[in-house]
C-alpha cells in the first residue's frame, strides 16, 4: 500500500487501495485450492503490480505513468522475492510505511481523521475495527476517512518528506498511530485471533526506525518503544492452547521474553533523558513494574495505581480509568474498586465497551455476588466481536454456573439455569 501510494501519488490513494484489496481477494480465491505460495508478500505485490498497470493503461490521464511505475514495481517485486522481508534502506525516511504514516498526518487532515486514515492504510483496519478502537460508530469513521482523502487531494499533498518544524509537528500524530496500531495487535477487537503480532511488530519496528534519525529520536519515542517491548515480551504466555487469553495470575512468567524485556529497559533508560513526561513514559513505567515482578501477587500494585493517577492527569480517558480500577482491586481490594467503577459507570461510551462488563463481572464475583457477575459476563460476551474474548467470557460463565449450582445443591433449591 505504501509503495503504491508513493508511486501513484497521494491523489490516487483510492486506486492504490483498490489494487491492494483486489490482490488480497485474489489470494483468498486461489490460495485455498493452489496452496499458499513460498513468498506470500512477493505474490501479493506481483498481483497488485499487474492490476495497477492494467488500471493505469485503462485511464488515459495516467497512461503516461505506466512505464515508469511498471519499472519501479518490477524492481520492488524482485527485491521482495530476494530479501528476507527486512529490505528497508538505512535512512528511516526512505521507509515507505513511515512516509505513508507521515502523509496521513498531513496538516490538511484534521487531527481526528489522521489516525483513522493511517490505521486504514497502514494497518489494513476495517471501518468497524477503527470505530471500536475509538469507541464511536462506523458511520462517523467512514465520514472521517472520506474527508481525510479529500483533504489530501485538495491540498495536493505529496509523498515528499516534510522538513524542520513541519516534520516535528507531525511526530505526535505519528506516535499516536503507532500506539493504536500496537494496541490493536496486542488485543484485537474482532476476529479469530486475540493477538495480531504482525501489527505489533510493525509498530515496534517503525518506532525504532524513528529512533534511527536524530530529527525524530526523542525521549517520548524511546518511551513508546519501551512500552511496546514490555508488552510484546509477554505475548507467548498470554494465550492458551486454544488461543483464549490467560489471566495475568495464571501466566507462566518463564515464557516471557527476557531479551525483549531487557530491550525495553534500555529504551526506558534512554526515555529518561529529557525534561518532559509523556503518557508513554507513564505507561512504560506501569509495564516495567509488571515485567520486573516475580509474580502477580508480588507486583507493586500501589505504585501502579499511583502511576495510573499520573496518567489520568496527563491524558484523561475512560479506558485508562477502567484499567486503573483493575489495579485498585489488587492494591486496595474489590470494595474500593467497585466504588471507583460505579463512579465511572456514568460514562455512556464505556457501556458499549465489553471490557467494562468484564471488569464489572470480575469485581462482582470477588464481592460474592455471582448472579450479578453472571449478568455482567453475559453482557461482555454479547458485546465483544473477538472470538477468543467470547471464549474467555464463556469460561467465566461456566465457573459462575458451577458455583451457583453448588450453592443450590447446598440449599436444596434448583437453580433456574
Amino acid at each position: 500500500m505504501a509503495l503504491l501510494t508513493r508511486l501513484l501519488g497521494p491523489a490516487h490513494l483510492a486506486l492504490a487501495e483498490d489494487v491492494v484489496q483486489e490482490a488480497f481477494i485474489s489470494a483468498v480465491r486461489h490460495w485455498p485450492t493452489r496452496g499458499v505460495p513460498a513468498d506470500p508478500s512477493a505474490w501479493l505485490l506481483q498481483v497488485a503490480r499487474r492490476k495497477a498497470l492494467d488500471a493505469l493503461r485503462r485511464d488515459q490521464r495516467l497512461a503516461d505513468l505506466a512505464p515508469r511505475i511498471g519499472a519501479e514495481l518490477d524492481a520492488a517485486v524482485d527485491l521482495a522475492s530476494a530479501s528476507d522481508g527486512d529490505h528497508a534502506p538505512d535512512d528511516p525516511f526512505r521507509d515507505d510505511q513511515l512516509r505513508l504514516i507521515l502523509l496521513c498526518c498531513h496538516p490538511a487532515v484534521s487531527p481526528g481523521s489522521r489516525v483513522a486514515l493511517a490505521l486504514k492504510l497502514i494497518g489494513g483496519f476495517g471501518v468497524g475495527e477503527i470505530a471500536r478502537g475509538f469507541l464511536t460508530d462506523e458511520r462517523a469513521v467512514a465520514q472521517r476517512l472520506v474527508r481525510a482523502k479529500r483533504a489530501l487531494r485538495e491540498a495536493q499533498a505529496t509523498f515528499e518528506m516534510p522538513e524542520g518544524e513541519a516534520l516535528l509537528e507531525r511526530l505526535d500524530a505519528v506516535q499516536t498511530v503507532l500506539y493504536l496500531m500496537f494496541n490493536e495487535g496486542h488485543t484485537a477487537h474482532a476476529g479469530d485471533a486475540l493477538l495480531r503480532r504482525d501489527l505489533s511488530d510493525e509498530a515496534l519496528r517503525l518506532a525504532e526506525r524513528l529512533l534511527g534519525d536524530p530529527r525524530t529520536a526523542s525521549p517520548a519515542v524511546h518511551a513508546l518503544a519501551a512500552l511496546f517491548c514490555f508488552h510484546s515480551a509477554r505475548f507467548d504466555a498470554r494465550l492458551d492452547a486454544d488461543g483464549a487469553p490467560v489471566r495475568l495470575d495464571d501466566q507462566d512468567r518463564t515464557r516471557w521474553d527476557a531479551a525483549r524485556i531487557a530491550r525495553g529497559f534500555a529504551h526506558l533508560e534512554a526515555a529518561a533523558d529529557g525534561d518532559r513526561i509523556t503518557p508513554y513514559h507513564v505507561e512504560a513505567e506501569i509495564a516495567s513494574l509488571h515485567a520486573m515482578a516475580p509474580s502477580s501477587d508480588a507486583t507493586d500494585w500501589p505504585r501502579i495505581v499511583a502511576a495510573y493517577d499520573r496518567l489520568l492527569a496527563l491524558s484523561p480517558s475512560p479506558v485508562i480509568a477502567l484499567n486503573r480500577i483493575v489495579a485498585v482491586q489488587r492494591a486496595a481490594g474489590a470494595a474500593a474498586a467497585w466504588t471507583a467503577l460505579r463512579a465511572l459507570s456514568r460514562d455512556r461510551a464505556l457501556e458499549a465497551y465489553p471490557l467494562t462488563h468484564a471488569v464489572r463481572g470480575t469485581l462482582l464475583a470477588a464481592l460474592d455476588r455471582p448472579d450479578e457477575a453472571r449478568t455482567a459476563w453475559a453482557t461482555a460476551r454479547e458485546l465483544t466481536a473477538s472470538r477468543p474474548m467470547q471464549r474467555h467470557a464463556e469460561q467465566r460463565l461456566a465457573e459462575l454456573d458451577a458455583l451457583l449450582l453448588a450453592r443450590d445443591v447446598d440449599s436444596g433449591d434448583p437453580h433456574p439455569s
